[in-house]
């Protein structure tokens, strides 16, 4: 068996980046971005009004003083003028700030008759004008790679870019393998499963930025794996659930062999997921994951989801490792590295993090509950209430 860290630096050797596409920004959301964008225009591109109220001259605008009304100013219609001492132009919220103004007089500091307004008392006096440029400049950049958010959408947009260029979605093939299993509707026979592992990781690599396409379940036989594995042609990525172990009806690693993988790994000294493996066949990267339907989704999460970063154009690294402070004892720890199903919480205490007692790894609902993978190394000793933990976020 090897260490964590040793297989994952064994999957970022299978990883390569893929290639780029360009969509139009309306479907770039959740995408990550391969190329910079440098921002067609400045925004704002003029001085423009914070407020509705009145441009004025600031050292006009003395409490008492009375200034004449020359003119409007709304956003996509600006005062075409300019304003002098003695004068102001009505604005509203947006719109371009006249020439010669440097200070919007809010409207609750203005008294409005007729053609002139009147400076109240006590006026508010901040200057309410936005700087052209005050947001971003034409030619600043939005640097790649990085997974486009909605926000990130809007300030792209608002930069006058219609498309944009990002990576192509992995192609995940999903075999589920087992003579057990049964898809999720239909009956389950008397020594039968419902089939959950292969669903929860489509779910799990899409979040994360592939296509996955969920194949037939093989069934206990080398021929049927086989004619399984042959509908994977075309995927950048095969990733199989269940007989990756040693057992009599576990053929993965035997038909995968034989179909000529070249094998980067086999175990891995980890709780739960000892059973994986990782090669390739025909040049294309093969991850062979545990059965257990926790067991799978947790290597889905140390190991799939940095290879998925990686074949997106980011730098090979693990999933960021945070700190938080026990609210119970923890036991010592076995020989292999234990993720440990967990509850997060942050409060004026700080992050506190609650591992759940049972940790079998067959418990979806322990799993459903958690949204970290508190980490123990290898042997560690019994930790106290109080102690710090590393962990990694699954939500």
């Amino acid at each position: 068996m090897i260490s964590v860290s040793e297989a994952l630096n064994h999957i970022f050797t299978l990883a390569t980046k893929l290639e780029s596409e360009t969509v139009p920004l309306a479907q770039a959301a959740g995408r990550v971005l391969s190329k910079d964008v440098s921002a067609r225009l400045t925004q704002p591109p003029f001085s423009s009004s914070a407020m509705d109220g009145y441009a004025v001259v600031n050292a006009d605008a003395q409490a008492g003083m009375t200034l004449k009304v020359i003119g409007e100013s709304a956003a996509g219609d600006r005062f075409q003028g300019r304003i002098n001492s003695g004068e102001a132009v009505r604005i509203f919220t947006g719109a371009p700030v006249p020439d010669g103004a440097d200070c919007i007089l809010i409207q609750e500091d203005a008294i409005r008759e007729g053609g002139t307004i009147t400076v109240r008392e006590n006026r508010d006096t901040k200057t309410y004008i936005r700087p052209a440029g005050g947001d971003f400049s034409e030619g600043d950049v939005v640097s790649a790679p990085r997974k486009l958010t909605a926000s990130d959408i809007a300030l792209l947009a608002s930069m006058n870019i219609p498309e944009v260029f990002v990576t192509r979605k992995p192609i995940v093939a999903l075999i589920a393998n087992g003579n057990e299993l049964v898809m999720p509707g239909e009956t389950p026979g008397p020594d039968q499963i419902v089939c959950s592992n292969n669903f929860g990781l489509k779910a799990l690599l899409e979040e994360h930025g592939a296509e996955v396409r969920m194949l037939p379940i093989a069934r206990d036989t080398s021929d049927s794996l086989r004619q399984v594995m042959d509908l994977s042609a075309g995927a950048d990525l095969v990733v199989t659930i269940g007989g990756a172990s040693v057992g009599d009806h576990d053929l993965v690693h035997k038909v995968a062999v034989d179909r000529g993988m070249a094998l980067n790994f086999y175990k891995v000294a980890m709780q739960p997921g000892k059973p994986l493996m990782a090669g390739t066949i025909d040049g294309i990267p093969m991850v062979g994951l545990p059965g257990n339907p926790v067991s799978s989704m947790v290597c889905g999460h140390i190991f799939l989801r940095p290879m998925l970063n990686v074949m997106l154009g980011f730098e090979p690294a693990p999933l960021p490792r945070e700190m938080a402070v026990l609210t119970r004892d923890v036991r010592q720890n076995g020989s292999r590295e234990h993720y440990m199903r967990a509850k997060v919480e942050i409060s004026d205490k700080g992050t506190q993090i609650t591992p759940f007692e049972r940790q079998d790894s067959s418990l979806l609902t322990i799993l459903g509950q958690s949204d970290a993978l508190l980490v123990r190394s290898p042997n560690s000793a019994p930790l106290e209430k109080g102690s710090k933990v590393g962990f990694v976020r699954i939500s």
